[in-house]
């Protein structure tokens, strides 16, 4: 079973790398239209991943911030009340 399943794998691997014969033309017009797509498309991915990996960065990023005004404002608001006393 799993032979017969190796040869179907390679088989149709095989007859998909094979180009078949074919008679069109593809101006130059339509190629850049093709390759401008293509290219938006593969930016378009890796900015999609870039934007799932970078969020939790950003979110850990912008707690820190907080947390550090958050400990600069109190520190202030000490100072501010031992000059006052």
């Amino acid at each position: 079973m799993w032979n017969r399943l190796r040869t179907g794998i390679l088989l149709a691997g095989v007859l998909l790398t094979v180009p078949a014969l074919s008679f069109a033309y593809v101006g130059p017009g339509a190629g850049v239209t093709l390759l401008g797509a293509l290219w938006a498309v593969i930016v378009a991915v890796f900015m999609v991943i870039a934007g799932v990996v970078l969020w939790p960065v950003r979110s850990l990023l912008r707690k820190r911030r907080a947390a550090n005004r958050t400990r600069e404002n109190s520190a202030e608001d000490a100072k501010t009340q031992a000059s006052k006393s």
